[in-house]
């Protein structure tokens, strides 16, 4: 028997509808967005294997939540600021929804003008955030000889930056983690595997409201 014309139009749609279902292309993991680690030497993992590195925790940590955000570890051991607005073009090419900005260690333990910092640090965060990436900024503070003046305009240098451009700050990387045994490494720099877990968690509460599931 001949089928009417309405019936083999039905008969190729819902055909046509199961192949499309099932050659329905996969999104790929790449699609994800970017969550970027931007640093020194303390987000590269100098010292560890880097797959031990906070960044790699963070993957971690957000995957366990349900957050698909791709963690990638933009961290240069002995990167000051300066070097860090050397290599914005690269982080932007990344098109990162989410900064991580980890720099200042490495001027303040060479006694670098607070000023250049500042400067530095600045540009880093203001061009990010006209990228439309958000921004969170982690700061650090330095061993007391390098004298109270000093350390209190680098400590200071970080609040002024997160207050001007609206950002959340984590204003000591190591407070908690520098005396938990095992956390620090034998050069009383850089965080074990067990500290990156440590900086991985404390990064945690403050990056939260910067994502989307």
């Amino acid at each position: 028997m001949l089928r009417r014309p309405a019936t083999l139009i039905a008969v190729f749609v819902l055909s046509f509808s199961l192949y499309a279902a099932q050659h329905r292309p996969v999104p790929a993991a790449d699609s994800a967005p970017v969550l970027d680690c931007f640093g020194d030497s303390i987000t590269a993992g100098h010292g560890i294997d880097p797959a031990h590195a906070y960044p790699a925790d963070l993957q971690t940590l957000l995957d366990a939540r349900g957050f698909h955000y791709k963690v990638v570890n933009s961290g240069i051991s002995g990167n000051t600021s300066k070097d860090g607005v050397d290599r914005l073009k690269d982080v932007l090419g990344l098109h990162p929804a989410v900064t991580i900005v980890e720099f200042g260690g490495n001027d303040g333990l060479r006694g670098i003008p607070i000023d250049s910092t500042r400067r530095n640090l600045d540009t880093i965060v203001a061009t990010l955030l006209r990228s439309h990436s958000k921004v969170l900024l982690a700061g650090i503070t330095l061993p007391p000889n390098y004298g109270a003046d000093y350390i209190r305009q680098f400590d200071e240098t970080y609040r002024l930056i997160a207050a001007k451009y609206h950002v959340p700050l984590l204003p000591e990387l190591y407070a908690g983690i520098y005396t938990v045994p095992g956390a620090i490494q034998d050069d009383g720099v850089h965080p074990t595997a067990k500290g990156a877990e440590l900086l991985a968690e404390h990064f945690l509460p403050l990056l939260l409201p910067l994502l989307r599931k």
